[in-house]
């Protein structure tokens, strides 16, 4: 939200109050308060009549501080609020004074603020190098001329400082120039709506930003004031926390393990998923058609998805299936599995008046309600729908038992659509603020479900596929990119929006292969393919035409099948990276700004990604096979190919459906298991070592571990290149081999 008109003038209506002068400061232990008058004072009679802004610091963890303004103290806070899984019982600081200047410190973080004088903050690393400031207009507050008032804090941007985040966006990569609001939409991927707003950022400088307000944070990413970050939300208070680096990663495993690492996904969720599509016909034949299709074509399969459909019309969600088109669940479900599947279905927390279920939740009070304590309803999306309100235990509760009926009938997972769409003239159960649940309901639908599986299938078996999400949200993988157009530009977007939410805390991201509205051609759906199988998860899904791969032709088959065994074959070495994300928030497929943040070059690039920490991958974007990407610095080989290519340099290259950009690091190992027919095999039965050792890389060690289909270490091995020669040594009887690529062993 703009409050300025231009660098001299307010806009009209708007009067605004910057903490100017420093009054006080209280300096505990382990926090201090500042308290800005809003003008200089020079005489006592100034005093009155005048606001203060009160500046509250601590540390919920170590290298995070927590700056808190505050207008008026004494409005009510009714919630929700962001859970913080890793803050600290007692603030992470301590304070000193330092001639005329008051410090907080927490770990390799500093806050520097004056004792007397002007007002402002600097945030300082462990070099004493300013990160960011909040200078003469960085702690304020303003009312418009509807009456509201907005809490404001501007942070400096440095020359050339990139910013990255805010949730999953689809809009430039680079988030500088761009007004990026925190509120939940189902805006499909085309937009600057966002299904997942995440008020964070990640700074090129090496530290990263969160607004810790789960309602409307707007931010003005050099776009009001261009060489600062605002951000403003309607209250009377606005609590941020400003994350130490020094590198990228550093940030989000700070970020992570206070806000909450991602749960380990189960080994099986990263094969292939195939859904019914969305409002297609099906039925158990069709279902099984695809099924024995993808099996007669030597295609693996994982997952299989029923899509809205499984439930009867004007029905959703009942979460009973369709008696006249699936008469026989638990049978099907079975004979399924007998197939070596995993079952998914799709749900919601909307349910329409048509379905028993109404009758129910509406009899035991398990409804969002109007402030006439009526019902709330629209006829948006299901005729009557009322809306599931999990701030009543009772009614998370209650929709957790009927999602227990569909695991004891043999379900594994759900896919926890929508959650965006909440109302703000609304009253809740535990009579939480409106305008700040609109963006935190999301989260509370999907704890519930997760928990559930976690509660039913055991930890490390719980999986979802989610499209919107808050912060914290990254707890419950897996989350998917939303409604896309079924065209190249759609597939770039959607890789925007998964880079932005991996430098959001997400670790694991998927997105619809082919697109979701309208029907791909073929050069569409066998490029994104590729791209598909080479994310984390992968899933063929589609609106209203099937996703199956002969749909689009032989050379479709040949591509799917391809890149399903060659997923197959990295999944120790995907698991392994798997195992890294749960433990260090370190996104699975990450921007190269993670990998080399010292490169401006790599700062930017939005069109590829590392997956993992050794495999780098430039999609195809056109239907001709023409590509171009950029090789940060050191010597890489071409997995598909062999062949080796040495940055700094831009390549533009010619690539067949069959193939990509798929580059190995140099001094990589890659762990490579010999199963090709599925993700959650022996990975130790005829392991392969492929040592990544190009002629001039020197020498190197490198300790490789390969992981069980729990996260647990099954076995470590030690590579050693040294004069050229390259040798192995390993703390399992299981036999292997060593394959080294650009040397000798």
């Amino acid at each position: 939200m703009k409050f300025t008109d231009g660098f001299w003038q307010l806009r009209s209506g708007v009067n605004a109050s910057y903490a100017t002068e420093v009054r006080d400061v209280r300096l505990d232990e382990d926090r201090l308060a500042a308290y800005a008058a809003v003008k200089r004072v020079e005489r006592r009679g100034d005093t009155l009549n005048a606001p203060l802004i009160t500046v509250e610091a601590h540390s919920p963890a170590e290298g995070v501080i927590a700056v808190r303004l505050t207008h008026h103290a004494g409005r009510r806070r009714k919630g929700p609020d962001f859970e913080m899984p890793g803050a600290a019982a007692r603030s992470a600081a301590t304070t000193r004074t330092e001639g005329s200047d008051a410090e907080l410190t927490s770990g390799p973080l500093t806050l520097r603020l004056p004792t007397e004088g002007t007002f402002g903050m600097e945030f300082l690393d462990a070099d004493g190098r300013v990160l960011t400031s909040a200078g003469r207009k960085g702690s304020a507050f303003a009312t418009v001329g509807d009456g509201s008032h907005h809490m404001i804090a501007q942070l400096a941007l440095g020359v050339g400082e990139t910013v990255h985040g805010l949730g999953e966006r689809f809009t430039p990569y680079v988030k500088n120039g761009q007004v990026v609001d925190m509120w939940q939409a189902d805006g499909g991927t085309s937009s600057e709506q966002a299904y997942k707003n995440i008020p964070f950022y990640l700074s090129s400088r090496g530290y990263g930003v969160f607004v810790n307000h789960p309602g409307k944070v707007s931010f003005e990413v050099g776009s009001e004031a261009v060489g600062q970050v605002q951000f403003s939300v309607e209250d009377q208070t606005l609590e941020y926390y400003v994350i130490a680096g020094p590198t990228p990663k550093d940030v989000l495993a700070r970020y992570t393990a206070l806000s909450g690492r991602p749960a380990l996904p189960p080994a099986w969720s990263f094969g292939l998923w195939l859904t019914t599509s969305f409002t297609t016909s099906y039925d158990e034949a069709t279902v099984t058609s695809f099924v024995d299709g993808m099996a007669e074509r030597g295609i693996p399969l994982s997952v299989f998805h029923f899509d809205c459909f499984w439930m009867r019309e004007y029905q959703w969600c009942d979460f009973e299936w369709d008696p006249a088109v699936f008469p026989d669940p638990e049978g099907m479900i079975a004979r399924l599995k007998e197939k070596g599947l995993r079952i998914c279905v799709w749900i919601n927390p909307y349910i329409g008046q048509k379905s028993a279920l109404y009758e129910e939740g509406a009899r035991e009070g398990y409804f969002v309600r109007t402030p006439e304590g009526d019902i709330w309803q629209w006829d948006k999306w299901q005729a009557g729908m009322a809306l599931v309100d999990f701030t009543n235990p009772a009614a998370t509760a209650w929709f957790q038992s009927k999602l227990k009926v569909l695991l004891d009938q043999g379900v594994d997972g759900f896919k926890t659509d929508f959650g965006e769409r909440i109302p703000t003239d609304v009253v809740w159960h535990d009579g939480s603020d409106q305008e700040r649940m609109h963006n935190y309901y999301t989260h509370l639908y999907n704890k519930a479900v997760f928990e559930l599986l976690e509660k039913e299938r055991g930890q490390g078996e719980a999986v979802l596929f989610a499209r919107s999400a808050a912060a914290g949200g990254q707890q419950y993988p897996v989350h998917w990119g939303g409604d896309c157009w079924s065209s190249f530009e759609a597939m770039a977007e959607s890789l925007r929006g998964g880079l932005s939410l991996s430098l959001s805390g997400f670790g694991f991201w998927s997105h619809d292969i082919g697109g979701f509205e309208g029907t791909p051609d073929p050069a569409v759906f066998k490029r994104w393919l590729a791209f598909g199988l080479l994310s984390s998860h992968s899933r063929l899904h589609g609106s209203s035409s099937y996703r199956v791969p002969w749909e689009f032709g032989e050379e479709a088959v040949d591509v799917a099948r391809q890149f399903t065994r060659l997923k197959h074959r990295l999944m120790p070495y995907l698991y392994g990276a798997a195992v890294d994300t749960h433990r260090t928030g370190v996104p699975m497929m990450r921007p190269l700004l993670l990998e080399f943040p010292d490169d401006p070059t790599a700062r930017a690039a939005d069109r590829q990604y590392f997956l993992g920490p050794d495999l780098m991958v430039a999609p195809v974007f056109s239907e001709d096979g023409t590509v171009e990407y950029y090789v940060p610095e050191g010597t890489w080989t071409h997995f598909l190919t062999g062949e080796t290519v040495t940055g700094p340099a831009w390549r533009q290259e010619t690539h067949g459906f069959d193939s990509l950009p798929l580059l190995v690091r140099q001094g990589a190992v890659l762990a490579l298991g010999a199963d090709e027919s599925r993700p959650d095999g022996e990975w130790l039965d005829g392991l392969e070592l492929r040592v990544h050792a190009p002629e001039g890389t020197g020498d190197f060690t490198r300790t490789v571990t390969v992981p069980d289909r729990t996260g647990a270490v099954a076995a470590t091995y030690e590579v050693v290149r040294e004069g050229g020669e390259v040798r192995v040594s390993a703390d399992t009887d299981q036999p292997y081999t060593v394959t080294v690529v650009g040397g000798q062993a």
